[in-house]
Formats: structure tokens, sequence, C-alpha cells
């Protein structure tokens, strides 16, 4: 993987890479029609009521939360949720929008059933926050985020076109959006919160996809130079072997990129508690993921499609096939005229023709050195 020699047939075997993201894709497609996306309080409205999970009687459960808040209002929490752990943990409870008057109560019966501790090592009435949030303010996000989404692959679409060529601009895009729709696939399947923090992390994510993109497309620029008059690779041995020559440095940048994702998710979540951390890591670990995956496997083999639909690069694949059954003919022919395996002649001869070959190879080759003027020895005096 090091040498890059070319070892990985990725886009000799793209039919089946093609099947994977396919399948793939459709999963996510359907899961995001059918189960849908687990919306937080930012995109849907509503109150949030905010707890520390230590109480008087000890670890406070998300049920325990839940069945005080029905008992006060005489209506279900729409979810209740654990975030962070130890004593940084805390419960949220979110449902419609509730007005002052129910606000109160909720946050009095959680006190006296369940004695929430706050900062003063006391059960306290003022350890419970509450927020009210409009839908409204989410969907301004949301129309804002689009836009911007927009714009970015308009302009990303342009620029490899000028910087490359129109066919390597549609294979990033294609592979792009697929990034695009794979992570919103696996928040719908997992049922992560979409929040805020979720759409500035997808938006984050195209940078490094695109950018694993153009580093391969880069190589396979270099290598193809000229290919059209050459007979020795096609187009698609050539952009396979500039896979391969890239292989390491887009691992390596992806792990490289994962450590501090892992770090800011494990910070975010086990230490801090902070809702807000793990769900921009979350989406962050799973485009950098994807992005690999479909920079190496799906994007160099649909260029390669892309370009084999030229009549030019089809006719020189056809000119590199007839001189390699040009070659392996007269190899055939070489074979046949030289060596007759029913003759004890000819099969003596090669068989030492062979120990000789051996032999010549176990001794080091030794290059004689040119020497100007006179020849070496000892100077007469």
């Amino acid at each position: 993987m090091y040498v890059g020699s070319g070892v990985f047939n990725v886009v000799g075997v793209r039919k089946r890479w093609y099947l994977f993201f396919g399948a793939l894709v459709l999963v996510c497609i359907a899961s995001m029609g059918i189960k849908g996306f687990n919306f937080g309080i930012d995109f849907e409205g509503g109150t949030q009521i905010q707890l520390p999970a230590n109480g008087k009687s000890g670890q406070i459960t998300e049920e325990r939360a839940k069945e005080v808040f029905a008992s006060s209002l005489g209506k279900p929490a729409d979810e209740a949720q654990k975030v962070g752990s130890g004593v940084s943990s805390t419960i949220q409870l979110r449902s419609d929008t509730l007005d002052a008057a129910e606000v109160a109560k909720v946050k009095q019966a959680l006190f006296q059933e369940l004695g929430p501790i706050g900062s003063s090592g006391q059960p306290s009435v003022q350890a419970i926050s509450d927020s009210a949030v409009s839908a409204s303010w989410g969907g301004e996000i949301s129309r804002q985020a689009l836009i911007a989404l927009g714009v970015f692959l308009l302009a990303v679409t342009l620029f490899l076109a000028l910087y490359f060529d129109p066919r390597m601009a549609a294979a990033a895009l294609v592979t792009l959006l697929n990034d695009i729709v794979v992570t919103a696939g696996v928040y719908s399947l997992i049922g992560f919160e979409v929040t805020p923090a979720t759409v500035i992390g997808l938006l984050t994510i195209l940078g490094f996809s695109l950018y694993d993109t153009v580093v391969v497309f880069d190589k396979v620029r270099e290598n193809t130079r000229g290919l059209l008059g050459l007979t020795r690779r096609t187009y698609g041995e050539a952009a396979n072997l500039a896979l391969n020559q890239t292989l390491m440095r887009s691992f390596n940048t992806s792990l490289i990129a994962a450590l501090p994702i892992l770090g800011l998710l494990v910070i975010g979540y086990l230490l801090l508690g902070s809702g807000t951390l793990q769900e921009l890591a979350l989406v962050q670990l799973t485009g950098t993921v994807v992005g690999v995956l479909s920079s190496v496997a799906l994007a160099t083999p649909l260029l390669v499609d892309f370009k084999m639909r030229d009549p030019k690069y089809r006719q020189q694949a056809d000119r590199v096939a007839s001189r390699r059954a040009n070659q392996a003919r007269k190899a055939a022919a070489e074979r046949d005229d030289d060596f007759d395996p029913n003759d004890e002649d000819s099969l003596a001869a090669e068989l030492r023709k062979e120990r000789a070959y051996a032999a010549a190879a176990s001794v080091p080759a030794r290059n004689q050195k040119a020497h100007k003027g006179r020849p070496s020895g000892k100077r007469k005096k």
C-alpha cells in the first residue's frame, strides 16, 4: 500500500462498488422516507426542561422524570434524554410549548419528587432550568443551510470543470451527493437528534470529502497526460495506478482527521455532558468515514466510466489490447520455434539453458570501469 504499485484493482471491480454504494443509498433513502429524522427542539419548537441526573435518592432515570412530568400536567413529555455521565450528567425533558404556569408546575413537581442536586450540593429548584424555542428559528437555519449547500456545490462544479475537466467535475459532484445522502441516512437509521450543530457539521465534512477526491484526481491527471498517444496502459489502468499511489495518503489523512473528532466526542459526551459537542462530532465522524470510502471506491471508477464514453479513449484501449495480443502471439511463436518437449535433444538443451540462467543469476554482476588514457598497472619508471 505504501509503494502504490497498483495491487488493488479498485477500478477493475467497479461494478461491485456501484452495487455496494447503490444499495447503501437506497437503504438510507428508504430510512429517511419511512423512519424520518429525530428533529430536535430547535426545528420542531417547544419547551425543554433540564435538571441534574443526581437526586436526593440517587440517580434520576429518564423514565422516572417522564412519570413526574406526566403526573404534574396530565400529558406525557415527548422525549426524555440523559446527556453526559457521572456528576455532570443531566436529564432533558422536551414537550410541546408550555406556558409559564405549566413550566413552574412541572419544575416544582420535579423538585419535590426527585430533589435534583444543584451546584451547592443540596437539592434546589434553581438547578432545574427551562428554555422555549420557536420552530421558525430552526426553519430559518435549514433554509440558510440549503442555500449555502447549493452555492457550495455550484462553486465546486465550476472550479473542477475549469481546473480539471467537466467529467471530473461530474464524478466529484456525484460522490459529494452520495456523501450527503449516506450521512443523512445514517442519522435517520440510528436516530441521532438533528440540531443546528448537526447541520453545521454536515456542511463542514463536504470540504474534507472534496479535498480527498481532488488529491486522487490530480494524480490521475498526472498519470494520464499524453495517454492517447501511448499503448502501454488504458485510461482505467492508469487511473487505478493513481488511486493506489494516493491510497495511503487518503487513509492517513482520514485517520488523523478522525482522531480529534473522536476526542471531541469523548470529551463532549462523557466528560462535559454536552449534547451540542456530541451531535457535532457524530456527524463529522460519519462524514469522514463515508467521505474517504467514496473518494477511493466511487469517484475514480465513475471518472473512468465517464472518460470511456469518449471514442478517443475507447480507440486507445483497443490499441492497447491489440498490442498486447500481438506480443502474446509473438511470445507463443518463439516458444514453439525454440523448444519441442517431445525432442530429447531440445529438452536437454532447454534444461542446460535454465541451469545456466540460474547460475548466472546467483553471481553478482561486475561492471568494468572505463579507463581513459594508459591502462591500469604499475607505472614504469
